[in-house]
């Protein structure tokens, strides 16, 4: 197996985690934690396990903000312009223009901090991601945000997501 692993030198922020195939499912989190490719977390073990129940060859994960944390409280209080800048460089290169299934997973974390709506909107409107598909799992939350991959039951299928709200 074929790793993407894209991240700062100090290892503050993690842009890019995935595996190499030519069907990837892209899962779209808030932001990252400590999981690296030896050492991966259940967040990044329950995405490859969808990946390959609904017929990806690989998983990419990306966050609205690069920044590990593994408490969301810890989160910049202000965003950092250049790792929002870094992640969009990321985001654009890896998804390429390719019509692929996008995963909205942020969950209600999309609220903890002011500028992450912000950033998911300045994410969507890259020209790269027009081509994709975007989907979730499970109903949405009363706020209507997708679930977090650890918030939805196993069973649970994807449906079509509309990402107009965030626009």
């Amino acid at each position: 197996m074929q790793w993407l692993y894209e991240r700062t030198l100090d290892n503050s922020a993690r842009f890019v985690l995935g595996t190499v195939g030519d069907n990837p499912l892209v899962c779209f989190g808030v932001n990252p934690s400590t999981a690296e490719p030896s050492k991966l977390d259940r967040t990044i073990q329950g995405v490859s396990k969808v990946a390959v129940r609904n017929g990806h060859d690989s998983f990419i994960m990306l966050n609205v903000y690069p920044q590990r944390a593994t408490d969301p409280n810890c989160l910049h209080s202000v965003v950092d312009p250049s790792l929002k800048s870094e992640n969009e460089q990321h985001i654009s290169t890896i998804v390429r223009g390719r019509k692929l299934t996008l995963w909205a997973a942020w969950g209600a974390l999309i609220d903890k901090r002011r500028f992450l709506p912000l950033l998911l909107k300045d994410i969507l409107d890259l020209p790269e991601l027009a081509a994709g598909e975007w989907v979730s799992r499970g109903a949405v939350s009363r706020d209507g945000h997708p679930h977090h991959p650890l918030y939805v039951k196993k069973t649970e299928t994807f449906e079509s997501f509309s990402v107009a709200h965030y626009r």
